[in-house]
């Protein structure tokens, strides 16, 4: 992989990730951008004791252009864009609009391919990893940020999960502070750890689903991925390296040898759940790594560590069946209690079934 690093006109930083070593990446932004100014500001919410970004400069982003204007398409004669090359492998750069931004973190958007009709699930599998080892730097470079928590990489496909650009993208929040989330499930480590004299929660969880079977989705020999016990989303499948380690900077050779096969697989047979003729299957995808600051708020003992989190990325889909999504209602948005229409047991077996022959 070569990594190169410049700078857009109005001063936000640029980076290709190439997968030969003799690429050369010397375009310049010639659009007359003025700086980017941004006012957002991170409130913590009293009573829940979480965070709230407030970002009123995103109300003017760009929304839902066509094609010809498509930001994220390399850049061609008079048609510039974002990327000022005419091709590119990945590519990254600071969101012109961002949610989190200064001493309130810092957000980027991560371009998987100059393909503008293509998905993830299109990738070849050399694509697919050079985009686990853009993830894996960019976590490296933004955990040494002073104010930066932690690190979240993702993707959001499809007009219905509220995507604006539909060109194959995803984005990194760098966090000033730790998710409500994460903040949950290592409060639940804590607990686990101490109830079982030193067990590890993730590790147990892990075990138990290969032990029962029914959930599992696929088994591979680094990874394995199952639909949870407790699913909150019509169709959710968790997808877990099997050696534990608590960021993408922690997986060996192997994981990252095997990942690109895995992860394709299983974002095609998402697309694959609802049978033909359907349109692409909206979803989240999510990594889940452990904050780079201190864990002593989530237990006092300070008995729990990082190497006790366990990286993994969460998979769901907001359409339950043909034409049907799952809105957040009452329940969900009121309490955050979440209702289930398809049983975790019927969506494995399901996503079993569409598996690649």
């Amino acid at each position: 992989m070569k990594k190169t690093s410049t700078r857009l006109a109005d001063g936000r930083e640029l980076i290709y990730y190439d997968a030969r070593d003799d690429a050369v990446r010397d375009a310049v932004d010639r659009r007359p951008l003025d700086p980017t100014v941004t006012t957002s500001e991170v409130r913590r919410d009293p009573l829940l004791g979480d965070s709230v970004a407030i970002a009123s400069h995103r109300q003017g982003r760009t929304y839902h252009p066509p094609a010809n204007e498509c930001p994220l398409c390399p850049s061609e004669g008079d048609r510039l864009s974002e990327i000022p090359e005419s091709s590119y492998d990945v590519a990254v750069f600071e969101n012109r609009f961002p949610s989190l931004a200064g001493d309130s973190g810092r957000c980027e958007v991560v371009c998987f391919t100059s393909d503008h009709d293509a998905s993830f699930a299109d990738l070849t599998e050399e694509q697919a990893g050079l985009v686990l080892e853009a993830w894996t730097d960019r976590t490296a470079e933004l955990s040494h940020l002073p104010s930066v928590e932690q690190v979240f990489c993702f993707e959001n496909r499809g007009a219905e999960i509220g995507v604006t650009l539909g060109h194959p993208h995803g984005q990194i929040y760098a966090y000033p502070f730790t998710t409500p989330r994460t903040a949950l499930m290592l409060r639940s480590v804590a607990a686990h750890k101490e109830a079982t004299g030193g067990g590890n929660l993730f590790d147990d969880v892990v075990a138990g689903e290969l032990a029962d079977g029914d959930r599992i989705v696929l088994d591979a020999e680094h990874w394995v991925a199952f639909v949870p016990y407790a699913a909150h989303w019509p169709y959710e499948v968790h997808l877990y390296p099997k050696r534990r380690v608590p960021d993408l900077l922690g997986l060996d050779e192997d994981a990252r040898t095997e990942f690109p096969k895995v992860y394709l697989e299983l974002l095609r047979r998402f697309d694959r759940i609802f049978g033909e003729g359907e349109p692409p299957t909206p979803y989240i995808s999510a990594w889940h790594q452990a904050p780079f600051g201190s864990l002593e708020e989530f237990d006092s003992d300070a008995a729990v560590s990082r190497d006790d989190f366990a990286l993994h990325l969460e998979l769901f889909t907001i359409r339950r069946t043909s034409g049907k999504l799952k809105f957040l209602a009452g329940s969900e948005s009121g309490m955050n209690v979440f209702i289930n229409d398809v049983p975790p047991e019927t969506a494995a077996q399901r996503l079993r079934e569409v598996a690649s022959s």
